[in-house]
């Protein structure tokens, strides 16, 4: 009978020390926490049949300000961290085709509702979205899965080779209070 409470105590001990999870998301699949100001998220239309799959990825009638200058690809190995990046010009327009990321973003605009927050959406080849990355807010991409992640990419502005749009810090900087983990590796 000891040995019966002293599990019992154990067990209340640890839920005592427990934090229970809040929600993050509706039981439709929205987020539940606010995003950075200036982000969109917009689920994307995908119609199936015996062929296959066609999944809208831009269109005009969507309501985006800017029209589409550019486009191009991209992907990231599994485990791996893209950025922390920031565009100055352009915003970057995203959807995922393959694998699993999180998008990170750290707002330093001192003008935004969300300053110094940090805000993480996945973006997952199940639940294909478009995403959009405001002027001046940091941000980096996270391999989550198991298989290198395919991004399409329709940046406001076409690439600048002559003056890059594109300011980097490392991922392990102490100047975003965000960390990807022990053994993060990417640039």
């Amino acid at each position: 009978m000891a040995g019966k409470m002293d599990q019992a105590h154990h067990f209340n001990q640890l839920l005592e020390a427990a934090a229970q999870d809040r929600p993050t998301v509706s039981n439709s699949g929205d987020l539940l926490r606010p995003l950075t100001h200036g982000v969109v998220i917009r689920p994307l239309t995908t119609h199936s049949d015996a062929r296959g799959t066609v999944t809208e990825l831009m269109d005009e009638r969507w309501g985006y300000p800017d029209a589409i200058r550019s486009s191009y690809t991209f992907t990231i190995r599994p485990g791996v961290v893209k950025g922390w990046n920031l565009h100055r010009r352009h915003q970057d327009r995203y959807t995922l085709l393959t694998g699993e990321i999180e998008l990170v973003l750290y707002d330093t605009r001192p003008a935004s509702p969300t300053f110094g927050q940090i805000c993480k959406v996945v973006l997952s080849e199940h639940r294909r979205v478009l995403v959009n990355v405001p002027v001046d807010v940091w941000h980096a991409d996270h391999n989550i899965g198991s298989r290198d992640a395919t991004i399409v990419n329709f940046p406001t502005e076409p690439y600048d080779y002559a003056n890059p749009d594109k300011y980097r810090l490392p991922i392990d900087t102490d100047l975003i209070p965000y960390s990807f983990g022990p053994g993060a590796t990417g640039w």
